[in-house]
């Protein structure tokens, strides 16, 4: 597992009727609050913010087919080429991480072939590369440092 201490937040939130929206800077745009985005929008706050990512190379929620199946991919952070380099998964607080969450993100790399894999729940994270010259997935005690 790793430990992520996200930066304090600097979000904008505002309620539109009942619902409570969140600003995603990367969408450029205002999304439901749900408790599944609010892990999402801390765990990217903490990739640009503490590691660095580039925002410009990082995708959100986009559409990929599964089969005759539609599914939307959480968040896909391409290297410098643009090719997909690390695949998270996002879930809210309380969903625990399991082997099923696992394995959504190992089928969404099916569609979308990237070096590292992610779950993360906002509390527990894990990070992992399938070795093939192993053939077994290798867990990280870290996320990688972007290149």
């Amino acid at each position: 597992m790793i430990a992520i201490s996200f930066p304090p937040p600097d979000f904008k939130i505002m309620k539109e009727g009942s619902k409570e929206l969140i600003f995603d800077r990367f969408r450029k745009k205002y999304v439901v609050l749900t408790p599944e985005e609010w892990v999402r929008q801390n765990f990217l706050n903490y990739l640009v913010k503490v590691l660095e990512y580039p925002a410009s190379l990082i995708g959100i929620e986009k559409e990929i087919f599964l089969g005759e199946m539609k599914k939307r991919y959480d968040i896909v952070i391409y290297n410098r080429a643009t090719q997909p380099w690390m695949l998270v998964e996002c879930k809210e607080m309380n969903v625990p991480l399991t082997e099923h969450t696992m394995q959504q993100v190992i089928r969404y790399n099916m569609v979308i072939p990237a070096t590292y894999l992610v779950i993360t729940n906002g509390v527990n994270t894990f990070c992992g590369n399938y070795v093939t010259a192993e053939n077994k997935w290798r867990f990280l005690n870290q996320l990688p440092v972007f290149i």
